[in-house]
């Protein structure tokens, strides 16, 4: 009886024992679902259990997979990391980075990340009655004279590049305009000269007349024919703001030939500007432009531009109605401007639809250049 006795507590040991095991160590179909039964090992380890669990052999049941263990590590050297770099530091320091009390010095704060200087912001501001403004003559050419332009008035641009715009003509020094009966005539022809096909003239008040706002007045008979493009323009003296479209042009009347009667009225700047779709344009349809004289002009003052063909208004810019908060890359106009006078021949816009090789020579017959200036205007510089 006695070894009996003995047999079942040895028994009753043993039970204990292998229940203590299993709260210890998971059964199969708790791990990956992969294990056959093998100790120390799943069927996906096939056997490494020693490599597999960083070396461990002494554990019955099923081990974590590789993938699990590394993250168990990493956790942990994250932890050891994080209260090393703690007990560094003093609570004074721990307090910036656990509640947020100092401001990074890369964080941008939403409401201020638009913000623009004052001494950037362009065309704003300004307090002046539009209606009531007084204007003064202080410049003109009313070609009352005969042969070459008045050349304390006007230069001329030169040469065959192109022009930025795949233009086929030469611009000549004085061959190609002429003053007669009151009338400044600019032709194209159609002739060699160096590497171009075409001859025509670009006239420039560069250095002889250079503006700050005012009302520009251009009397103008228009040539006629696919491939002309005529223009009366201005750019900037002085480039303040950079290259092309960045410091602006205005563009007081387009024309091409193929699209006969419709003037076309623009501005161009950083953000505003043809290459990228953006540009500020309109167009209006006069009748007979290349038969009678029309008179094509603006008004540029401080926070707009306002087209004007005949004494009708065609085309307002005014920066303001579209940001508002305007900078010099939609308002490059406070600075001075100088005017242009050219017949380009074809070119990316004036050349789209071919040259008429059966038109030439072509004519922009001008009758006067006015420029005015309001005192009341000059007054807000």
């Amino acid at each position: 009886m006695k070894k009996g006795v003995i047999r079942i507590i040895s028994m009753l040991m043993i039970s204990v024992l292998l229940l203590a095991g299993c709260a210890k160590n998971p059964g199969p179909g708790t791990g990956t679902g992969d294990n056959t039964g093998n100790i120390g090992n799943t069927a996906e380890n096939n056997g490494n259990g020693a490599e597999d669990t960083g070396g461990d052999t002494g554990n019955t049941g099923i081990t974590e997979t590789a993938e699990n263990t590394d993250a168990g590590a990493d956790k942990g050297a994250d932890k050891g990391a994080d209260k090393g770099a703690d007990s560094s530091m003093t609570d004074k320091e721990r307090s910036k980075f656990r509640v947020g009390s100092e401001v990074s010095q890369a964080y941008v704060d939403p409401a201020k990340k638009d913000e623009i200087p004052e001494d950037q912001i362009k065309a704003k501001g300004f307090e002046y009655d539009p209606d009531s403004l007084t204007y003064e003559l202080v410049w003109s050419d009313e070609f009352d004279y005969e042969g070459l332009p008045d050349d304390t008035k006007w230069g001329y641009d030169t040469g065959a590049s192109g022009w930025g715009n795949n233009e086929l003509q030469y611009y000549t020094r004085g061959e190609n305009a002429e003053v007669h009966d009151g009338i400044l005539t600019l032709t194209a022809r159609k002739e060699k000269k160096q590497n171009a096909g075409y001859t025509s003239t670009r006239l420039v008040s560069k250095g002889k007349g250079d503006w700050l706002y005012g009302k520009f007045e251009i009397r103008a008979k228009l040539p006629k024919g696919r491939g002309t493009w005529p223009a009366i323009w201005m750019l900037p003296t002085d480039w303040k703001y950079g290259g092309w479209p960045a410091s602006g042009e205005i563009d007081i009347m387009e024309h091409v030939g193929y699209d006969q009667d419709v003037i076309h009225y623009s501005i161009h700047t950083e953000s505003y500007y043809h290459s990228i779709g953006t540009q500020k344009t309109a167009t209006k349809r006069f009748e007979n432009v290349s038969e009678d004289f029309h008179t094509y002009a603006i008004e540029w003052l401080p926070d707009r531009i306002i087209f004007f063909t005949d004494g009708e208004k065609t085309f307002t810019y005014e920066p303001l109605k579209y940001k508002s908060t305007p900078t010099y890359k939609e308002w490059p106009f406070d600075k001075r401007f100088h005017l242009l006078l050219n017949i380009a021949v074809g070119g990316n816009w004036g050349g789209v639809r071919g040259v008429d090789d059966d038109i030439w020579p072509q004519t922009m017959e001008i009758d006067y250049v006015r420029v005015y200036q309001s005192p009341e205007i000059t007054a807000l510089q």
